[in-house]
Parts: structure tokens; sequence; C-alpha cells
């Protein structure tokens, strides 16, 4: 009896010494080999092949061709990044309201879409360090401000500036030209054509518009600043709790930065009309 119960407790001290060297041996596999499910995004991206990435339709930044082939500054940013990650890129599009909520829901892998880094954007989402640079820019009717010394003399009753109805334009519009007269229109190409009629003198708009209307009338319209009126930074987008791929994202971007690539994609698209010859649309 009491050999057999002697057996029997040496056995279960045997089965615990099994399982207390088991569970950290368990532990180091799992930190070792993590699955997919809790894999990072830029792992998974790595053991997919694939780089799911969202991107909303603005021109340049991302269009499409007569053929129906997505171009664009977006485009070619997402391309490069998925070839220096020797993935495949596969494109996604939201209109601009459901990019975010996409990334969250891991429908997309990254945010490629010309987003400005924000506070409130950073409450939900990793911003990346940013890859480009754009702003709310000035285009004015040449003849009607010809003699204009600067800006400042834009901030008079007798001038009449315009700006789309309800956007930060026309909020930085009012704010910065508080003497002018605020024409608002409820579309761009209602305030463009006020500008190129001669019908206002200046007109507040997102970049690239107001560069893309000094190049289609250079004898008409001018963009009288060397800087943006307001200037703000876009950034790759990210799910939260992945710091490898912030990490590998900002690598990117200052790699590109230095071997000049990303400022010359930029320059192509936002600095000229080139690109237009491929493209279904105009701004």
């Amino acid at each position: 009896m009491n050999k057999h119960l002697r057996s029997f407790q040496i056995l279960l001290l045997s089965c615990g010494l099994c399982l207390f060297i088991a569970q950290p041996l368990v532990a180091l596999a799992a930190a070792e080999s993590p699955s997919k499910s809790n894999a990072g995004t830029l792992l998974g991206v790595i053991e997919k092949g694939t780089l799911r990435v969202g991107v909303s339709l603005f021109t340049p930044w991302a269009l499409k061709t007569k053929e129906g082939q997505l171009i664009g500054f977006e485009i070619d940013v997402a391309k490069r990044l998925a070839e220096d990650l020797r993935v495949q890129p596969e494109f996604h599009v939201f209109d601009w309201d459901k990019i975010v909520p996409a990334l969250l829901n891991r429908e997309i892998d990254i945010i490629v879409a010309g987003i400005t880094i924000t506070p409130q954007r950073a409450l939900k989402v990793n911003f990346s360090q940013p890859y480009a640079t754009s702003g709310i820019g000035l285009a004015t009717n040449t003849a009607l401000t010809k003699t204009f010394a600067g800006p400042n003399d834009l901030n008079r009753p007798e001038v009449t500036i315009t700006a789309v109805t309800g956007t930060v334009s026309e909020d930085l519009a009012r704010r910065m030209f508080p003497k002018a007269t605020i024409k608002t229109f409820a579309t761009s190409h209602e305030a463009m054509q006020a500008v190129t009629t001669g019908k206002v003198h200046g007109y507040i708009e997102h970049e690239p518009i107001p560069t893309f209307m000094a190049l289609d009338h250079p004898s008409i319209v001018d963009e009288p600043l060397s800087e943006p009126l307001l200037t703000t930074k876009s950034g790759f987008a990210v799910n939260k709790g992945d710091p490898d791929f912030i990490n590998f994202l900002n690598a990117w971007v200052i790699s590109h930065e230095a071997d000049v690539w990303l400022p010359s994609s930029s320059k192509y698209w936002f600095e000229s009309l080139e690109w237009r010859k491929n493209s279904k649309e105009t701004p």
C-alpha cells in the first residue's frame, strides 16, 4: 500500500515538474512565433505578401485614367512603399468619411491619401512623420491686382475675395482679410470662374488648385505667394499598437526625402500638368 502511494506521489511530482518546465517554453514559443491574429500590421503585411492601401479620389492625389486605372501622387507613393516592403499593393477606394473607419475595422493596413496630421485624428490612429506638405493658397486675377504691392492690399473693402462656402478656406479668408468683401460660391468651379472672368480679385483654396489655375491661365491668373497662407502636413496612418510599422514608415520617409524621390514625385504631381495626358479628368 505504502509502496503504491509512494509511486503515485512520485508520478504527481513528475507531472508537476513537467508542467513547470513546459509553461515558460510555451510562452517563449508564443513570443517567438506570434499568431497571425496577434501579429503587428507590419508582420501581417509581410506574411501575406500584400499591402492593403486605403485611398480616396481627389485629383491629383488619386484619380482614374481613361481606362479606369488608378494614378496619382498617393498611388505612386503606395506602390514604392510596397516595392520596398517586397509585397504587392492592393488598393481600396473609399469616400473620405469612410476611410478612417475602414482602417479601424482592419479592412485595410494603411491610409495613403494625403490625410492631414491633426491631434484629433491622432487619438484614433498612429501617424508617421510627414511625407508631404500642402496647404491653402491664393490665386488672384492679374489685371485686377497688377498695382497691388502685396497681400495686405487685398485687405480693403473694395476688394472681393472668394472661397467655397462652409470650408476652412472661407474661415481663413475672413480671418486674414477682415476688411475685404468675402463672396462665397457653392463649388470650386464657380469660384475659379469668378477669378478668370474678373468678377473677384482673389480666390483662397487648398493647393494645388491655385497652382493649377495659374498654370492653366498664365496671362489671367497669378499665384502671388511663395508659401501657402496655411500649411498642412500629411502622413501615413496605421492602427495603434504597431510601433514596428511606424518605425519602418518613418525610416522610409527619411530615406526617400534624402534620395529626393519624394520631392521629385511631389513636383511632378503638384507643380506641373504633365500627368493630365494620362488622366480622364482635369481639376
